[in-house]
């Protein structure tokens, strides 16, 4: 059912943990399941230097966090911005479709994180 990496990113999560005094925090969960994460972030001149995640749920939510916190590390808030659910889930080797909404949830909750850093922060730019 789960693809090699998405049981990789399972067993042996990347990034697990909160940071003390973060930039941001964005908390996304999807209610039907019950899956909920929430993300910190650590920006130093516009680009994400550090990121953990707690997350409870499944093997594909917590997978998905994972991999996301992998592709927006050392990345610029609007190229971060720009991850989907889609690229999380491409870079697990898939997912099936009815655990899509834990790629979404990841997606979510980095959004929310950078819209809560620029809105605490004082950033022209506002998150989509």
């Amino acid at each position: 059912m789960y693809s090699k990496k998405v049981i990789e990113n399972f067993e042996n999560p990347a990034n697990v943990g909160s940071i003390e005094d973060p930039d941001g925090v964005g908390i996304a969960g999807n209610p039907e399941c019950g899956d909920t994460i929430e993300l910190h972030i650590k920006v130093v001149d516009d680009t994400i230097v550090d990121i953990k995640y707690k997350t409870f749920g499944c093997a594909a939510a917590v997978a998905s966090s994972s991999m996301l916190t992998q592709l927006a590390i050392g990345k610029r808030l609007d190229e971060a911005l720009s991850l989907t659910m889609y690229d999380v889930a491409e870079s697990l080797g898939g997912l099936p479709e009815r655990k899509m909404h834990c790629s979404n949830m990841a997606e979510d909750a980095l959004r929310l994180a950078i819209e809560d850093y620029r809105n605490n922060h004082g950033s022209k730019k506002a998150a989509d």
